[in-house]
């Protein structure tokens, strides 16, 4: 067959149903007795933290699926998760059914209840892939698409005596009057805590670095407020403490643990801490033990992750790709590539770019004419709408490839690292349309009055925006040559005439090398920056 996939969670369901409408031969092997089995269990506590917006005043599809990150794309409008759900955080099990209809209701080849063992390479280049039951599937490509499945144990001495996240009682009466501390500072650990702030009599959360917010840096993973309720009770005097530093040993003694931790804010001070629990919440990791010698991916990132070129296949494995939560090492911490509603765009381009590669087909794309109004309309259109280029901000692209013919090629979603890196990066004259924040948002509080957006009506500061906003690049032969920053709105809407349509079609002018009647009148300019 053409393709194996391993894993029927959303990454798997979301490339299935591509490759279904495009009639490849396919098959998903699944460990689980249904789709999504991961959310069964997670996360512990069963509330999810991805939005589900359901009224956001617009009956446009499009535009709705910028606050839903939960569905998977489909042309079946039944099959939205805001029809499963109206709650902001939905639970978990909402999702787990939502999964399996997905995969029903559209006749996904799905092999259940087949848990891969070993991976090992055919003598033409293939995959095989045996199961736990004996059974051996073959094909010509493998895709990984199991997400981070193994839990990540920091290396710590007696970190055999701490109990996993993956496993510990959720239920907060086990921990009444109990000194706990806590590995972790995501937040699978805030939520642990959280749950146990009204038992426990002591909470201690530790990690090397300093908490991350995600209303901050933009990145989801990040500690979502929805989780920081413990943050409070550690600033308010509520006995429970944030640890900034190191743990360097956790030893057992007269039935509680010793934890010696070496404090980043005291020049490594040690101390020796008491506790009655010590869990572990430091997230999880990509597992390759499947894999034999002949096909095991290269790791990276702490060995979290395998390591991925620009087409999401293995760096050293040909053949080998992986789809989904894995998949966020092209954006890894920058984006949204580890989580639904981003993935879900990253598996559309990934299988635009296997049709591509192995069965010949074009990426989709409208022809222009290669006028400065006409690429202006379309930027501005796609900026207006789009979903894709919305959720997988900086990381996914528009791409517009400028022939010698006076047309242009309008190429919807492509990651910005896979355009330079494949032939478009050849091409004499192309550009790609992104929405990003602005450069150092992320070391600047969003909320801080000195900060705050430039002015609304100030195109000749676009550049300094730190909110997003689109951005378009004029490349020549994979040479950066012009930027031009479309000034940031309030409300997300760049169609003023004087602000937003204007300046940009000025710079597609310029960079086209034509007049305003549209006559050719000279080469565009080599610059490393152009503002309007």
């Amino acid at each position: 067959m053409d393709y194996l996939i391993i894993g029927a969670g959303p990454a798997g369901l979301q490339l299935g149903y591509l490759l279904s409408k495009t009639g490849r031969n396919f098959l998903i092997l699944e460990a689980g007795s249904s789709a999504g089995t991961f959310f069964k269990t997670f996360p512990r506590h069963r509330t999810l933290i991805s939005s589900n917006k359901v009224y956001n005043g617009t009956n446009d599809a499009e535009l709705n699926l910028r606050m839903d990150w939960n569905s998977l794309l489909s042309d079946d409008p039944e099959l939205l998760f805001t029809r499963y759900s109206d709650r902001y955080f939905p639970p978990a099990d909402v999702l787990v059914k939502y999964l399996g209809d997905f995969a029903q209701k559209n006749r996904l080849p799905i092999q259940y209840d087949s848990r891969v063992t070993r991976v090992t390479r055919t003598a033409d280049g293939g995959f095989r892939v045996e199961d736990q039951q004996g059974r051996v599937f073959e094909a010509k490509r493998l895709i990984s698409a199991t997400g981070v499945s193994k839990p990540y144990i920091p290396n710590i001495p007696g970190i055999e005596h701490a109990e996993q996240y993956t496993t510990v009682s959720v239920d907060p009466k086990d921990f009444i009057n109990q000194r706990v501390l806590i590995l972790g500072k995501g937040n699978s650990a805030f939520e642990t805590a959280d749950n146990l702030i009204p038992t426990a009599a002591v909470i201690h959360v530790a990690g090397p670095s300093s908490i991350r917010m995600a209303w901050r840096t933009h990145y989801v993973g990040h500690l979502r407020a929805v989780n920081n309720n413990f943050l409070d009770t550690y600033q308010l005097k509520s006995q429970n403490a944030l640890l900034d530093g190191n743990v360097e040993r956790i030893e057992k003694r007269d039935g509680s643990f010793v934890v010696t931790v070496s404090f980043s804010r005291a020049n490594e001070v040690k101390k020796d801490l008491r506790y009655d629990r010590v869990i572990i919440c430091t997230g999880f990791r990509f597992d390759a033990s499947i894999f034999d010698d002949s096909c095991r991916p290269e790791l990276v990132i702490k060995d979290r992750f395998p390591a991925q070129t620009s087409e999401w296949e293995s760096t050293n494995v040909p053949g080998l790709y992986f789809a989904g939560t894995i998949g966020q090492v092209r954006d890894f911490k920058k984006s949204t590539g580890g989580f639904i509603h981003g993935f879900r765009y990253s598996v559309r381009a990934l299988h635009r770019i296997l049709e591509r590669k192995y069965h010949g087909a074009e990426w989709p794309h409208e022809e222009l004419p290669a006028k400065p109004k006409a690429l202006m309309e379309a930027v501005l259109a796609r900026v207006n709408r789009s979903s894709a280029l919305w959720q997988q901000f900086s990381f996914l692209g528009d791409l517009i490839v400028v022939g010698r013919d006076g047309t242009a090629k309008y190429c919807e979603e492509v990651p910005v690292t896979y355009a330079h890196d494949s032939a478009y990066g050849d091409s004499e004259s192309y550009f790609t349309i992104t929405l990003e924040y602005g450069p150092g948002h992320d070391r600047v509080d969003p909320f801080d009055v000195e900060v705050g957006r430039i002015a609304q009506d100030d195109a000749m500061r676009s550049g300094e925006g730190r909110y997003l906003h689109p951005v378009v690049r004029h490349y020549r032969k994979r040479e950066l040559v012009a930027t031009h920053h479309v000034t940031e709105n309030l409300e997300n809407d760049w169609t003023s005439e004087v602000v937003h349509r204007e300046p940009l079609k000025a710079f597609f002018t310029r960079e086209l090398g034509m007049s305003n009647t549209g006559e050719r009148t000279h080469s565009a300019p080599v610059e490393s920056q152009l503002q309007p």
